[in-house]
């Protein structure tokens, strides 16, 4: 499903509230039968252990107060997300807990009815309110309604030594790497390779220019040891719209190979940091020569990294060209 979102309005939101106030109507109506009627619950599930009573009157507290942040929620759920994943938390809990007493058969299974009202059914809801305030909060909301063409791009953005992308092509190949935000393990990883990387550019006799989202001169933080590498500066994302790359979905942001490649990122010591750019952005990888994209390897997850061998054997005369250059 996909969400136009613009700051903190997004194109699906009457359904949100929707949700959100009838789960919280759920909840306090549970809550008032688990606090006044908690024999009731109790006969329902065959349970006369001794402070049985005061357990389920406790979980209706509970149950109570979430549904009434559910129902503060429904006025704003993308301002208010918080408390949606609260609630997606506590059903996880309540599942989690309430499927292993009903294993071990402390529960009959007639436990499972309530636990599919009480919270299975919020799941799938509660994730496509938090998908939606991610990108709300996160992502850029592009600055101008039809993107720049990559010809009109490369005359208007500037390398940093003053150099507009066009010209620059002009000279030599361009291997133009489009980073995703900095605090992003996966950009870390790049950056602590960055002198290979450099390095792989040179032996095809290119230069590496890297493609952030900050603006001029906030990336130099980011770069260590590496102040003089050639970059281009696009807090409004306008120059990876113009080469294609856009944001990033469910699956390409948080899919398992993600995770997983994630994972090794940082146990290599990549680590994470904060978010510095558009969270949704998608990376990328391009040779840009004499004002044309000549070979392009657009990422089809956050976890891609550049690999500059088969970037350029996808082009021979561009290979060509440069071994005699």
């Amino acid at each position: 499903m996909i969400f136009q979102c613009h700051g903190e309005t997004c194109g699906i939101v009457r359904w949100m509230r929707i949700i959100l106030a009838a789960g919280g109507l759920y909840h306090l109506l549970f809550a008032a039968w688990t606090i006044f009627c908690p024999m009731h619950v109790l006969g329902l599930l065959d349970c006369k252990a001794q402070g049985q009573p005061v357990l389920w009157q406790t979980f209706g507290m509970i149950s109570a107060i979430l549904g009434l942040g559910l129902v503060i929620a429904s006025k704003n759920p993308i301002r208010h997300w918080p408390i949606v994943l609260l609630g997606l938390a506590g059903s996880i809990i309540a599942i989690t807990l309430m499927g292993c007493a009903v294993f071990r058969e402390e529960l009959p299974a007639r436990a499972l009815l309530i636990l599919a009202a009480n919270d299975v059914i919020w799941i799938p809801p509660f994730v496509l309110i938090l998908w939606a305030a991610l990108r709300a909060h996160a992502g850029i909301p592009p600055s101008r309604t039809q993107p720049y063409s990559i010809d009109e791009a490369a005359s208007v953005y500037q390398l940093s030594d003053g150099r507009n992308l066009k010209d620059a092509s002009m000279e030599k190949p361009l291997v133009l790497v489009f980073l995703r935000h900095f605090g992003c393990t996966f950009t870390r990883q790049i950056l602590r390779g960055l002198q290979d990387l450099e390095n792989q550019a040179k032996q095809h006799h290119a230069s590496l220019v890297l493609v952030h989202m900050l603006q001029s001169g906030q990336e130099m933080h980011y770069l260590g040891q590496n102040p003089d590498i050639d970059r281009i500066a696009d807090p409004r994302c306008e120059l990876y719209r113009a080469f294609g790359l856009g944001k990033g979905g469910f699956y390409e942001i948080f899919g398992p190979q993600v995770w997983w490649r994630g994972a090794l990122a940082i146990f290599k010591g990549c680590g994470v940091g904060h978010l510095a750019g558009d969270g949704l952005q998608m990376p990328g990888v391009f040779v840009f020569f004499q004002g044309k994209v000549v070979s392009s390897q657009p990422a089809r997850s956050a976890s891609d990294l550049p690999n500059l061998e088969a970037l350029f054997a996808e082009n021979a005369d561009l290979a060509n060209t440069t071994d005699r250059s």
